[in-house]
């Protein structure tokens, strides 16, 4: 009896210590499993031809905005439905907020975010991985274009710059030694410039290249543009980590790049090649 006892409970501790073990290796399992699959969830769609889900703000033309039809466009809109038919993959776009986008990128309601993005902070750059850019900006000096001062940025000093105190453009002209003339923003500023208040504004590249392509017969152009190493890049933003899904959004945009399917959407919407830094 104490024999058949003893093994009665030498069963039951091995029984016991059975059961203890599977959570850890059920977790052990599914680890294994999803890397023999291909790797992450999004990874497994985009090499299943599944779908893609993409945030966007869907009011900020001609980046994402409605057309007179309705229908969701704009550059970013367009870049990332070629990037997802170069992956083979189809796209949905969820339009939120921008105070809300990269929060939604965080709750995981969209696999990425298509909004003019540029990680350009160090909580960013720490939290959030950005595809191969396909837009540059920087800035620009917008002058009429019979004045023919503005050969280089040195040359803005002691003339008149209409700009919103507050923005990095109007430190931007304090720090060439222009006279700053305030104003409330870009619309105003151009104003100026065009009534002889001001000698030219400064602002966003792709603002000035969206106002230029609306009212071609301005009698402006851009005289001045910063420097490479002061331009910024957006691509589509997801979160860090996924190096396979990274890769394959790199791949989509440099084949769209060398078949000159990001320049003609550039041209499309802004009358210049904005995928370029020049």
């Amino acid at each position: 009896m104490k024999r058949r006892t003893l093994l009665a409970l030498a069963a039951s501790t091995v029984l016991l210590a059975a059961c203890g073990q599977s959570p850890t290796n059920d977790a052990e399992t599914k680890a294994t499993d999803t890397a023999a699959s291909g790797g992450s969830d999004l990874l497994q769609r985009i090499n299943n031809g599944g779908t893609i889900n993409v945030g966007t703000e869907g009011t900020y033309p001609p980046f994402t905005y409605h057309d007179e039809s309705g229908k969701l466009t704009g550059y970013d809109v367009e870049v990332t439905r070629a990037v997802a038919d170069k992956l083979g993959v189809k796209v949905e776009f969820q339009e939120t907020q921008w105070d809300a986008m990269l929060a939604g990128l965080d709750a995981k309601r969209f696999d990425m975010v298509a909004n003019q993005v540029s990680l350009t902070t160090p909580e960013r750059l720490a939290k959030y991985d950005k595809a191969q850019a396909y837009s540059w900006s920087g800035a620009v000096v917008l002058a009429p274009k019979d004045d023919n001062r503005y050969s280089s940025w040195e040359a803005l000093k002691g003339l008149r710059s209409a700009q919103s105190l507050t923005s990095n453009y109007g430190e931007l002209a304090e720090r060439y030694q222009a006279e700053v003339i305030p104003v409330d923003g870009m619309a105003q500023a151009i104003q100026l410039v065009k009534q002889d208040r001001a000698d030219f504004t400064m602002n966003d590249n792709l603002a000035i290249l969206d106002y230029l392509k609306k009212f071609p017969d301005a009698a402006l152009e851009i005289k001045l543009t910063a420097p490479v190493s002061e331009q910024t890049g957006s691509g589509l933003v997801l979160i860090k980590g996924d190096d396979a899904v990274l890769a394959k959004l790199d791949e989509a945009m440099a084949a769209l790049a060398a078949d000159g399917t990001l320049t003609k959407l550039s041209q499309e919407f802004f009358g210049a090649d904005i995928s370029q830094q020049k």
